[in-house]
């Protein structure tokens, strides 16, 4: 766990045992908690650890426009390590690859998401980028 706090700062975003945050919206999204949890994964960032996102939306409600356009610009000046989506239908696959693809233009940085059926997948696809990260940061002998 970490010490930033996260549990006091927002409510749908939950820090885990194994350092995956886990993002769980029951509702729809407002400006609002877009803004509070990018908030978070920005202390986060800040500091050091990897941000890997575990995105459950299975009890999301709607995303209004007007949420998405708040974690695009958000975003902009957060770094996101993978992000891990499961549950996901059709629709909310759509615009949330579009959502990645606007941070990754506004950005330039790599944004890599995946879907996945299950939390299983899901952990293990997040534990495999950590290990990546961890290993292209040691030095070289």
């Amino acid at each position: 766990m970490s010490d930033v706090g996260l549990e006091s700062a927002c409510p749908d975003v939950r820090d885990e045992p194994d350092g995956i945050l886990r993002v769980e919206f029951h509702g729809d999204v407002t400006d609002d908690r877009a803004r509070a949890v990018v908030g978070v994964l920005r202390r986060v960032a800040e500091s050091g650890r990897e941000l890997l996102l575990l995105v459950d939306t299975r009890h999301t409600g709607a995303i209004p426009a007007s949420a998405r356009k708040v974690v695009a610009e958000e975003l902009r000046t957060a770094r996101l390590d993978a992000v891990a989506i499961m549950g996901a239908g059709f629709s909310l696959r759509v615009v949330l690859s579009l959502l990645a693809k606007g941070v990754h233009m506004l950005t330039g940085q790599p944004y890599p998401q995946q879907f996945f059926g299950t939390e299983g997948e899901a952990r293990a696809w997040l534990l495999a980028q950590r290990d990546a990260l961890r290993a292209r940061r040691r030095p070289v002998p």
